[in-house]
């Protein structure tokens, strides 16, 4: 989703002022590395520092700020004078150079403060969001630079009158800031499983983040090798989120039937997807991981139970439950199987199709034994169906379409076709015999 970064980089607006950082302190405040009680920066230094704070003029400033560099690369002022670099670029949305001037100050290391660099690695985060198509060596340099923002958070002191509760709050958005630049960048750097680490992350303080989510799906779905059910899940959770519109959980529903579909090879049984879908959403739900017991048969895997399939091997692993008949239902739905034996336990009549139910059998024993119905076909189009009578033996065509678990096991079929050769035969009407009239003798 393309909102990912606008919301990231909305979120880092807010993070900008989540310290109160002022960058630029009074003169008896600024001490550098001089002898105690001496400021590391002569008064040309300072006045033209001041000068550059004053301009409103972000080109005249600039120059500035380049005349200051030039005569002064050591200066114990640098802290500010690339804060003042990167917030003119930053206005101006050259985003690079913000990024740049913003890297100078990180750097500099002990000669600038923690709240100052903190203020640099935000300031640096919210460019980098900004950037359309970073190249993949951008990305990673924001990558790095947004997890030591994370670490770099608890640094940062409280200030004077800022409530305990709201300053803690005010960290956690940071840090989730942070990690979700991270995540952000190393996907586009092309580094996925870093990116689902970050991710991760940010779940692990909000959970119900539709961006987060989603995004963590195609993380997933691009490390090596791809995790495809952990993808589900994350978009499954994305989908299900309550940040989600209406829209936005339809289109995320649309998105992983396809997914689901292609992973299983084109399944045939729409009703089959639509129940695994139902499934994943509701387990999904529930936990920001996926269990392992939650499996989804994949194409090789349905590929490889149909290569043995026939109806008997059917029957048995459907009634008897578990995840082979999980797999087996998923491999065999929508599939025609022909000449399937049975004996007829029930015919209805009907307007648009005769439904025979009968019990699956395949010796003469189970023929005998036989009660109970445990197979429904609808026979469209063969009317002559409906004359079949109780306790015939009848071989029938149709496609698998659904089943009831036991207790009340029975598998149903559609689009039936009982063989010619166990139909009831039509009795040929028997021909009255012809009395000529005999001729009166005359």
């Amino acid at each position: 989703m393309n909102a990912t970064r606008r919301m990231a980089s909305l979120a880092v607006l807010a993070a900008l002022c989540l310290f109160c950082i002022t960058v630029a302190p009074a003169m008896a405040q600024v001490t550098g590395g001089g002898a105690a009680g001496k400021p590391g920066y002569t008064m040309a230094e300072y006045n033209a520092w001041q000068a550059a704070d004053a301009e409103k003029n972000p080109g005249a400033q600039i120059k500035m700020l380049d005349d200051f560099v030039a005569k002064y690369p050591n200066s114990a002022l640098l802290n500010y004078i690339y804060a003042l670099y990167y917030k003119n670029y930053g206005a101006q949305k050259n985003f690079p150079k913000t990024i740049e001037y913003c890297d100078k100050l990180i750097a500099l290391g002990d000669k600038a403060s923690v709240t100052e660099k903190y203020e640099a690695f935000s300031v640096r985060a919210f460019a980098y969001n900004n950037i359309p198509n970073p190249d993949p060596q951008t990305a990673k340099a924001a990558h790095d630079a947004a997890l030591a923002g994370v670490k770099i958070v608890d640094s940062v002191p409280k200030p004077d009158g800022v409530d305990d509760a709201k300053f803690a709050e005010d960290k956690k958005r940071s840090i989730i800031f942070f990690y979700g630049t991270a995540a952000n960048a190393a996907l586009a750097a092309k580094d996925c499983a870093g990116a689902v680490e970050s991710y991760k992350a940010v779940l692990g303080m909000t959970p119900d983040d539709l961006t987060a989510n989603y995004s963590l799906g195609k993380a997933y779905a691009c490390t090596t090798p791809p995790q495809p059910l952990d993808s589900f899940w994350a978009y499954a959770r994305a989908a299900s989120s309550k940040n989600a519109t209406e829209q936005q959980s339809k289109s995320v529903k649309t998105y992983l039937r396809k997914l689901i579909v292609n992973f299983q090879g084109g399944t045939v049984c729409d009703s089959l997807t639509d129940a695994e879908m139902n499934e994943l959403l509701q387990l999904a739900s529930s936990s920001v991981d996926r269990p392992a017991s939650y499996k989804l048969p994949s194409s090789a895997d349905l590929d490889g139970a149909r290569n043995s399939m026939t109806i008997a091997s059917v029957f048995a692993d459907l009634k008897a439950g578990g995840d082979k008949a999980k797999l087996t239902w998923t491999a065999s739905c929508g599939l025609e199987f022909p000449d399937v034996p049975g004996k007829v336990i029930e015919v209805t009549p009907g307007t648009d199709a005769v439904v025979i139910k009968t019990a699956f059998v395949t010796t003469n024993e189970e023929f005998e034994a036989a009660t109970t119905a445990n197979m429904e076909f609808k026979i469209p189009n063969q009317p002559e169906a409906a004359k079949l009578a109780k306790d015939a033996f009848v071989h029938t065509t149709a496609t698998l379409t659904s089943y009831d678990p036991d207790p009340a096991f029975m598998i149903h079929l559609e689009k039936g076709k009982v063989s010619a050769d166990d139909l009831p035969k039509e009795k040929a009407p028997v021909k009255k015999p012809v009395h000529k009239p005999v001729a009166k003798p005359q």
